[in-house]
């Protein structure tokens, strides 16, 4: 079972290389091409999650990202240090209207409107058929897994 380690610091920039490493990783476990897009979207959105959770909360520690090829399973765990969010794990996405999320503001600008906690996790349950959240000690671990068919390093199903 080939397992990566990467750790990074909680920086927006370090998303991107995130994301390049799983792609990589994922391709070398034998994810099928056609999920290679929600690996990249799931995995970027629970690294900008960590990024900003961590600095939030200890803006000095680094985000943990660990990928393993097992049991014909493509798997990324990434893992902040802040709690899991009260609401993060069924947020409220009624709550944002479409208006919401195209609106301009005072001045004509695009933006971002506040999001509810939890708003990339229901993102990443949306693209990861088998995902999971805990916190614990360490604090939060988002997991998500993805079937292997083959290729380098994984296993014919």
């Amino acid at each position: 079972m080939p397992v990566v380690d990467v750790t990074f610091s909680a920086l927006p920039a370090h998303v991107r290389t995130a994301r390049l490493v799983a792609l990589a990783v994922a391709r070398r476990a034998g994810v099928n091409d056609d999920l290679l897009d929600e690996v990249r979207l799931a995995v970027g959105e629970a690294c900008s999650r960590a990024v900003g959770v961590n600095g939030d909360h200890s803006p000095g520690s680094a985000v943990r990202m660990t990928l393993s090829d097992e049991q014909a399973r493509f798997t990324v765990e990434v893992v902040d240090v802040g709690p899991l969010e009260a609401g993060a794990a069924e947020p409220d996405l009624d709550a944002l209207s479409p208006e919401q999320l195209s609106a301009p503001d005072a001045g004509g600008n695009d933006v971002v409107p506040d999001l509810p906690p939890g708003f990339g996790l229901a993102v990443i349950s949306g693209l990861v058929e088998e995902f999971s959240v805990s916190s614990d000690g360490d604090g939060t671990h988002v997991r998500m897994s993805w079937p292997v068919t083959g290729g380098v390093g994984g296993t014919e199903t």
